[in-house]
Protein backbone atom coordinates (compact mmCIF):
# COMPACT_ATOMS: atom_id res chain seq x y z
CA UNK A 1 0.00 0.00 0.00
CA UNK A 2 1.38 2.97 -1.04
CA UNK A 3 0.66 6.24 1.42
CA UNK A 4 0.84 9.92 0.71
CA UNK A 5 0.97 12.99 2.70
CA UNK A 6 0.61 16.12 0.55
CA UNK A 7 1.99 19.20 2.09
CA UNK A 8 3.45 22.62 0.74
CA UNK A 9 6.53 24.58 1.66
CA UNK A 10 6.20 26.28 4.52
CA UNK A 11 6.19 30.34 4.52
CA UNK A 12 6.29 31.69 7.68
CA UNK A 13 9.21 30.51 10.46
CA UNK A 14 9.88 31.35 13.88
CA UNK A 15 7.79 30.49 17.16
CA UNK A 16 4.69 32.41 16.27
CA UNK A 17 4.27 31.12 12.93
CA UNK A 18 4.28 27.49 14.65
CA UNK A 19 2.25 27.97 17.22
CA UNK A 20 -0.26 29.23 14.58
CA UNK A 21 -0.31 26.47 12.26
CA UNK A 22 -0.76 23.81 15.61
CA UNK A 23 -4.04 25.57 16.25
CA UNK A 24 -4.87 25.29 13.31
CA UNK A 25 -4.06 21.29 12.69
CA UNK A 26 -0.94 21.41 11.03
CA UNK A 27 2.67 21.03 12.53
CA UNK A 28 6.27 22.52 11.29
CA UNK A 29 8.31 19.70 9.27
CA UNK A 30 11.54 19.76 7.49
CA UNK A 31 12.33 17.35 4.53
CA UNK A 32 16.37 16.79 3.67
CA UNK A 33 18.42 14.44 2.60
CA UNK A 34 20.87 13.53 -0.02
CA UNK A 35 21.29 15.35 -3.15
CA UNK A 36 18.74 17.96 -2.69
CA UNK A 37 18.16 21.06 0.17
CA UNK A 38 16.25 21.53 3.49
CA UNK A 39 12.75 21.85 2.41
CA UNK A 40 10.82 23.70 5.55
CA UNK A 41 7.03 21.82 5.45
CA UNK A 42 3.65 22.09 6.41
CA UNK A 43 2.03 18.65 7.51
CA UNK A 44 -1.37 17.46 8.39
CA UNK A 45 -1.14 16.25 12.11
CA UNK A 46 -3.82 14.11 11.56
CA UNK A 47 -1.81 12.23 8.54
CA UNK A 48 1.21 12.07 10.99
CA UNK A 49 -0.72 10.02 13.57
CA UNK A 50 -2.51 7.66 10.98
CA UNK A 51 1.54 6.80 10.15
CA UNK A 52 1.86 6.21 13.93
CA UNK A 53 -0.90 3.81 13.81
CA UNK A 54 0.08 1.96 11.45
CA UNK A 55 2.50 -2.11 12.74
CA UNK A 56 5.37 -0.05 11.06
CA UNK A 57 4.92 2.92 12.92
CA UNK A 58 8.30 5.35 12.63
CA UNK A 59 9.74 3.14 9.95
CA UNK A 60 6.74 3.51 7.03
CA UNK A 61 8.06 4.29 4.07
CA UNK A 62 5.80 7.05 2.38
CA UNK A 63 5.49 9.57 -0.65
CA UNK A 64 6.04 13.21 0.67
CA UNK A 65 3.85 15.94 -2.34
CA UNK A 66 5.38 18.88 -2.70
CA UNK A 67 3.79 20.98 -5.76
CA UNK A 68 4.71 18.57 -8.73
CA UNK A 69 7.59 16.64 -6.91
CA UNK A 70 7.07 13.33 -4.93
CA UNK A 71 9.92 12.34 -2.45
CA UNK A 72 9.83 8.68 -0.85
CA UNK A 73 10.12 9.35 2.91
CA UNK A 74 10.46 8.19 6.45
CA UNK A 75 9.66 10.02 9.70
CA UNK A 76 13.11 10.61 11.33
CA UNK A 77 12.83 12.71 14.28
CA UNK A 78 9.76 14.34 16.08
CA UNK A 79 9.48 16.66 18.87
CA UNK A 80 6.82 16.62 21.45
CA UNK A 81 5.85 18.96 24.05
CA UNK A 82 6.45 16.57 27.40
CA UNK A 83 4.39 18.17 29.42
CA UNK A 84 1.01 18.08 26.87
CA UNK A 85 2.23 15.49 24.31
CA UNK A 86 2.08 17.59 22.05
CA UNK A 87 3.30 17.36 18.39
CA UNK A 88 5.97 20.27 17.87
CA UNK A 89 8.05 19.77 14.66
CA UNK A 90 8.83 16.36 12.29
CA UNK A 91 11.85 15.99 10.39
CA UNK A 92 11.41 13.41 7.69
CA UNK A 93 14.64 12.22 5.34
CA UNK A 94 14.40 11.14 1.91
CA UNK A 95 14.85 7.71 1.15
CA UNK A 96 16.69 6.35 -1.84
CA UNK A 97 14.72 2.95 -2.54
CA UNK A 98 18.20 1.38 -4.34
CA UNK A 99 20.31 1.95 -0.84
CA UNK A 100 20.40 0.27 2.35
CA UNK A 101 19.43 1.99 5.29
CA UNK A 102 19.52 1.66 9.18
CA UNK A 103 16.46 1.68 11.35
CA UNK A 104 15.33 0.26 15.01
CA UNK A 105 12.86 -2.71 14.90
CA UNK A 106 11.13 -4.31 17.81
CA UNK A 107 11.03 -7.74 19.21
CA UNK A 108 8.04 -10.09 19.68
CA UNK A 109 8.11 -12.80 21.98
CA UNK A 110 6.40 -16.26 21.42
CA UNK A 111 6.34 -19.01 24.26
CA UNK A 112 6.38 -19.35 27.80
CA UNK A 113 9.57 -19.98 28.87
CA UNK A 114 10.26 -23.24 30.83
CA UNK A 115 11.75 -21.80 33.35
CA UNK A 116 8.75 -19.55 34.17
CA UNK A 117 6.20 -22.62 33.83
CA UNK A 118 8.40 -25.10 35.91
CA UNK A 119 10.97 -23.89 37.83
CA UNK A 120 9.85 -21.13 39.07
CA UNK A 121 11.56 -18.37 37.53
CA UNK A 122 10.82 -14.89 36.35
CA UNK A 123 11.05 -12.90 32.37
CA UNK A 124 13.52 -10.19 32.33
CA UNK A 125 13.12 -8.51 28.78
CA UNK A 126 16.10 -7.01 28.76
CA UNK A 127 16.39 -5.44 25.16
CA UNK A 128 13.29 -4.81 23.05
CA UNK A 129 14.16 -3.32 19.79
CA UNK A 130 17.58 -4.17 17.76
CA UNK A 131 19.03 -2.06 14.95
CA UNK A 132 18.76 -3.34 11.28
CA UNK A 133 20.55 -2.12 7.77
CA UNK A 134 18.75 -3.57 4.84
CA UNK A 135 16.68 -2.18 1.37
CA UNK A 136 13.89 0.14 2.53
CA UNK A 137 11.64 -2.57 0.81
CA UNK A 138 12.96 -5.23 3.14
CA UNK A 139 12.01 -3.05 6.31
CA UNK A 140 10.20 -5.71 8.89
CA UNK A 141 7.46 -4.82 10.78
CA UNK A 142 9.32 -7.03 13.98
CA UNK A 143 11.37 -9.97 14.91
CA UNK A 144 10.19 -12.74 16.24
CA UNK A 145 11.96 -15.04 18.81
CA UNK A 146 10.80 -18.03 20.47
CA UNK A 147 11.87 -18.02 24.49
CA UNK A 148 9.73 -21.22 25.05
CA UNK A 149 12.70 -23.23 25.95
CA UNK A 150 14.45 -20.71 27.90
CA UNK A 151 15.75 -22.37 31.26
CA UNK A 152 16.24 -20.31 35.25
CA UNK A 153 19.74 -18.05 34.54
CA UNK A 154 19.66 -18.98 30.52
CA UNK A 155 19.45 -15.53 28.09
CA UNK A 156 18.48 -15.56 24.86
CA UNK A 157 20.50 -13.31 22.96
CA UNK A 158 21.08 -11.41 19.15
CA UNK A 159 22.72 -14.22 17.82
CA UNK A 160 20.33 -16.64 18.54
CA UNK A 161 18.13 -14.53 16.84
CA UNK A 162 16.36 -15.89 13.37
CA UNK A 163 17.08 -13.34 10.87
CA UNK A 164 15.14 -12.98 7.40
CA UNK A 165 17.40 -12.41 4.29
CA UNK A 166 18.51 -9.02 2.95
CA UNK A 167 18.56 -8.06 6.41
CA UNK A 168 21.73 -7.40 8.67
CA UNK A 169 21.81 -6.91 12.43
CA UNK A 170 24.25 -4.50 13.95
CA UNK A 171 23.47 -5.03 17.15
CA UNK A 172 26.20 -6.67 19.30
CA UNK A 173 25.70 -10.33 18.94
CA UNK A 174 25.84 -11.11 22.29
CA UNK A 175 23.35 -8.56 23.57
CA UNK A 176 20.58 -10.44 25.66
CA UNK A 177 16.97 -10.03 24.44
CA UNK A 178 15.32 -12.06 27.28
CA UNK A 179 16.78 -13.52 30.97
CA UNK A 180 14.85 -16.04 33.21
CA UNK A 181 16.40 -15.43 36.76
CA UNK A 182 15.03 -16.89 40.51
CA UNK A 183 13.25 -13.99 42.28
CA UNK A 184 15.78 -12.38 44.44
CA UNK A 185 14.98 -13.11 48.07
CA UNK A 186 15.81 -10.80 51.24
CA UNK A 187 17.23 -13.06 54.37
CA UNK A 188 15.02 -13.24 57.37
CA UNK A 189 15.93 -11.71 60.70
CA UNK A 190 14.56 -12.97 63.90
CA UNK A 191 14.22 -10.86 66.63
CA UNK A 192 17.38 -10.06 68.82
CA UNK A 193 19.66 -11.46 66.28
CA UNK A 194 21.88 -9.26 63.76
CA UNK A 195 22.09 -9.55 60.19
CA UNK A 196 25.13 -11.65 59.12
CA UNK A 197 28.04 -9.21 58.72
CA UNK A 198 26.95 -6.60 61.37
CA UNK A 199 29.29 -6.64 64.62
CA UNK A 200 28.13 -5.58 67.57
CA UNK A 201 29.05 -1.79 68.45
CA UNK A 202 31.55 -1.81 71.61
CA UNK A 203 31.06 -0.04 74.71
CA UNK A 204 32.75 2.94 74.89
CA UNK A 205 36.42 2.36 77.09
CA UNK A 206 36.66 5.15 80.19
CA UNK A 207 39.97 7.25 79.26
CA UNK A 208 42.81 5.94 81.23
CA UNK A 209 42.91 9.31 83.02
CA UNK A 210 39.39 9.10 84.58
CA UNK A 211 40.41 5.33 85.91
CA UNK A 212 43.60 6.44 87.40
CA UNK A 213 41.78 8.74 89.15
CA UNK A 214 38.93 6.84 90.30
CA UNK A 215 41.54 4.15 91.70
CA UNK A 216 43.21 6.98 94.43
CA UNK A 217 39.90 8.37 95.21
CA UNK A 218 38.73 4.55 96.24
CA UNK A 219 42.43 3.65 98.23
CA UNK A 220 41.62 2.85 102.10
CA UNK A 221 43.07 6.04 103.95
CA UNK A 222 46.12 4.58 105.97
Amino acid sequence: MSIVVKTEKRQGLGTNAARRLRAQGFVPAVLYGESMETLPLVLSKKDIVQILRLESGENTIFKVAVDTDAYDAMIKEMQIDPSTDELLHVDLIRIAMDKPIRVTVPIVHHGEPFGVKTEGGFIDFVTREVEVECLPKDIPESLEIDISELHIHQAFKVEAMPVPAGIKVLTDPNTALVLVSLPHKEEEVFPGEKPEGEVAAEEPKEPEVIKKERAEKEEPEK
